[in-house]
């Protein structure tokens, strides 16, 4: 995978299981006072319909404190917001975490560089969910 390979799609490798990576990003969410809007099972779902989907989860999050600015200055990012990020495993067992590009967003929707940092976090915690652990 590359990172950002023109569609502002982002993914990099996770170092743990679809699950783990969960489980760390959740607690990195926790620590960071972030709000877990959702999280969407589409390999459960697809279970449920008799079909079969390697693991694959999103986690939709955000912070109003940080969301809300972003709104007021450019209405249209609300499409994308809260921010997301899809934890999957490919056809071989490796797990992938996938996300939208920050400058991506900002382009897409005239974010204001002083708000870019409100969604750029997502870079971060993308990172730290799917590193070995120290």
């Amino acid at each position: 995978m590359t990172p950002d390979s023109g569609s502002g799609i982002i993914t990099l490798p996770s170092q743990h299981s679809v699950d783990q990576t969960l489980e760390k990003l959740q607690a990195l969410l926790r620590a960071k006072g972030v709000t877990l809007f959702a999280l969407v099972d589409h390999s459960g779902e697809a279970a449920k319909v008799g079909m079969k989907l390697p693991p694959t989860k999103l986690v939709m999050f955000g912070n109003p404190k940080a969301g809300t600015p972003l709104m007021l200055a450019a209405p249209s990012v609300a499409i994308d917001l809260p921010l997301k990020l899809l934890v999957w495993e490919d056809a071989q067992g490796k797990v992938w975490l996938s996300y939208n590009s920050p400058a991506y967003l900002q382009q897409r929707h005239g974010v204001p560089e002083a708000l870019l940092p409100n969604i750029a976090v997502v870079e971060a915690l993308a990172r730290a969910a799917g590193a070995s652990s120290p």
